[in-house]
């Protein structure tokens, strides 16, 4: 595993304001003191039960949260997202082709052709078929959304993806083709990724290392055997009890 770092997050406090009918509410303080980093070529877990914080912290990571205090640093260009429902994060309304061939279009750098050639080589990346081009996100499975999902992701060529529960809402068989996609697609495009889950199961077979966040603060981390099979925290016993 390199040394080399694709994310650095330092002493990281932050939160939000709640919004009232009269503007903006009492500042709610979500995160305390996170400290952590992605190595380039790793998939690092994020586990927590919900409203521990894990949202705010994709967040705060992807610049749509300021910090209160401390430091988010990147070192790759274009951090992008997967999304946990790739129904909502679609637009409805377009085709597949015109869904992916959007951001290119606003790039401005591709005449049509080559956006036409880099959205093919794109869907056959994520292993949907040509087919898929002329279908709105309604008439796909939901495996085959997350996968529309994940190619919008990977269209700017970015270094580091934060996947945030991308495959909770799919059955236990397509989440492991969805996993397994995600792991040949870190290999091929020497791709990193922070991957958020309530579903320890799922961390353990997909990533290297594993953080645990409680009340918003990261109470232990390390890599999945070290976590998994001697962990420190009342916290992450309880995590790993419930998952058995």
């Amino acid at each position: 595993m390199s040394e080399e770092l694709v994310l650095s997050v330092s002493h990281v406090s932050s939160g939000y304001r709640s919004r009232t009918l009269i503007g903006r509410g009492e500042y709610k303080k979500v995160l305390h003191d996170v400290t952590f980093h992605v190595r380039h070529g790793e998939i690092v877990g994020l586990v927590g039960e919900s409203g521990t914080g894990k949202s705010t912290l994709a967040k705060t990571i992807l610049g749509m949260v300021k910090p209160e205090r401390g430091e988010v640093v990147h070192y790759t260009k274009r951090p992008q997202m997967i999304f946990q429902d790739p129904y909502s994060s679609l637009n409805p309304a377009y085709t597949v082709e015109w869904i992916l061939e959007e951001p290119l279009r606003v790039y401005g750098r591709y005449d049509p052709a080559e956006r036409r050639r880099r959205v093919e080589d794109m869907l056959a990346l994520v292993e949907l078929p040509r087919e898929c081009l002329k279908a709105r996100p309604a008439q796909l499975s939901g495996g085959q959304r997350q996968r529309v999902s994940i190619a919008v992701a990977l269209l700017q060529r970015p270094r580091f993806i934060l996947a945030d529960e991308p495959v909770s809402a799919l059955d236990v068989t397509i989440q492991a083709q969805i996993l397994r996609l995600l792991k040949d697609l870190r290999d091929q495009l020497d791709l990193s990724y922070l991957f958020i889950s309530h579903d320890l199961n799922v961390v353990y077979q997909l990533c290297d290392r594993v953080l645990v966040m409680k009340a918003g603060r990261v109470i232990e981390q390390g890599t999945v055997e070290e976590v998994f099979d001697h962990p420190r925290e009342e916290y992450t016993r309880q995590l790993l009890a419930a998952a058995e």
